[in-house]
């Protein structure tokens, strides 16, 4: 069984990068789609899609580290390579701190940006497996009552203080009404201790 070929975005305004770039990396049996500028990246490209994006920082219009902001804003999973030919410190530094896998300055060795291909190739997996829990996860979260989301988020802002008899003062309601609703809580969810609740939802808060 041979492995899909990793799918790699190229957006540059120089048409001799892009052609460049687009032969070598085929060669190398990866899919390769390049555009002249961002928003047809935009218009053309889902946010989830797999595969990694070799981004240009200095372009006409919206620029690479826009591009970057808008992806970020959009909760793209999408990992970003930037390439550039006049990009100083502050610009690798705000665009690696953004989320960049990294940041290359042409001309660049063309193995090492296929290492870092590869690189974001599994960070793009990561990012996409993240976001689909977080999105189960709210899923579940939605099936709750107002009544059991408060009990639920007091247990996830006061872990130290989740006894029944705790959540009822704070609630203002029975210990034993505070069981019934915990338990239909872990029920919807799929878990079966105040535990796993607090360490399957801890981390959204």
């Amino acid at each position: 069984m041979t492995s899909e070929p990793l799918e790699v975005f190229i957006v540059d305004d120089d048409a001799d990068v892009r052609i460049a770039l687009s032969r070598s990396l085929s060669k190398r049996g990866m899919q390769v789609t390049h555009f002249s500028d961002a928003q047809s990246f935009l218009d053309q490209v889902d946010e989830d899609a797999e595969g990694c994006l070799i981004l240009d920082y200095g372009m006409p219009g919206m620029d690479g580290l826009e591009l970057q902001e808008h992806l970020n804003q959009q909760n793209s999973t999408i990992p970003v390579i930037f390439i550039s030919g006049h990009g100083g410190i502050p610009e690798s530094v705000r665009a690696t701190k953004a989320g960049a896998v990294d940041f290359l300055e042409k001309p660049f060795d063309l193995k090492v940006l296929i290492e870092r291909i590869q690189a974001a190739s599994e960070v793009g997996a990561k990012l996409r497996a993240d976001k689909a829990r977080r999105q189960l996860l709210a899923q579940k979260r939605g099936l709750l009552t107002e009544r059991e989301e408060q009990v639920l988020q007091h247990i996830l802002t006061h872990p130290a203080r989740t006894s029944s008899k705790e959540i009822a003062a704070e609630l203002g309601i029975s210990p034993r009404t505070v069981e019934i609703h915990r338990g239909r809580i872990q029920h919807k969810v799929g878990v079966k201790t105040t535990i796993e609740l607090y360490e399957l939802f801890g981390q959204m808060q």
